[in-house]
């Protein structure tokens, strides 16, 4: 049986371009494509590519990534880690699943991970919880004050 091919709407990849210097936080429901430098931290719902030119100094945390460029800081991948030939990580894996080429430069700690022990150490899980959780909440202690002012 023939695997269905997943198609990608380009619109809907974010994309820094070389020569770009970005410093901050993404957060992505979508894929996203690096070729400039990015100091922060870099959150995606689905693949991270960093190209050639890519620096990024900061935690990524995504479903998948593939690694070109050059980065300092841990990565928390949900599912694969390819580290491509020519690349440089400087940083601490927790991975689920690794491709490592020739050539590929990896400096740090590397531990596999299952997906409950990945949503647990990016906090992605917790977030929307937390400040759903949250709203509620505030929303209840401030109409019992407005009724009894």
């Amino acid at each position: 049986m023939a695997k269905p091919e997943q198609t990608v709407n380009v619109n809907s990849i974010s994309r820094i371009s070389a020569g770009t210097v970005i410093k901050g936080e993404i957060l992505s429901p979508t894929d996203i494509r690096i070729d400039g430098t990015f100091e922060g931290k870099v959150t995606s719902h689905g693949r991270v590519v960093l190209g050639e030119s890519a620096i990024v100094k900061g935690d990524i945390v995504c479903d998948s990534i593939d690694l070109w460029g050059k980065v300092e800081g841990n990565l928390y991948v949900k599912d694969t880690l390819s580290l491509k030939e020519g690349c440089e990580v400087n940083g601490n894996l927790h991975i689920r699943r690794l491709a490592v080429e020739l050539g590929a430069t990896f400096n740090g700690s590397c531990h596999t991970i299952t997906e409950a022990e990945f949503n647990k150490l990016s906090g992605v899980a917790a977030q929307p919880a937390a400040q759903s959780a949250a709203q509620p909440a505030q929303k209840s202690q401030a109409q019992p004050q407005a009724r009894a002012n």
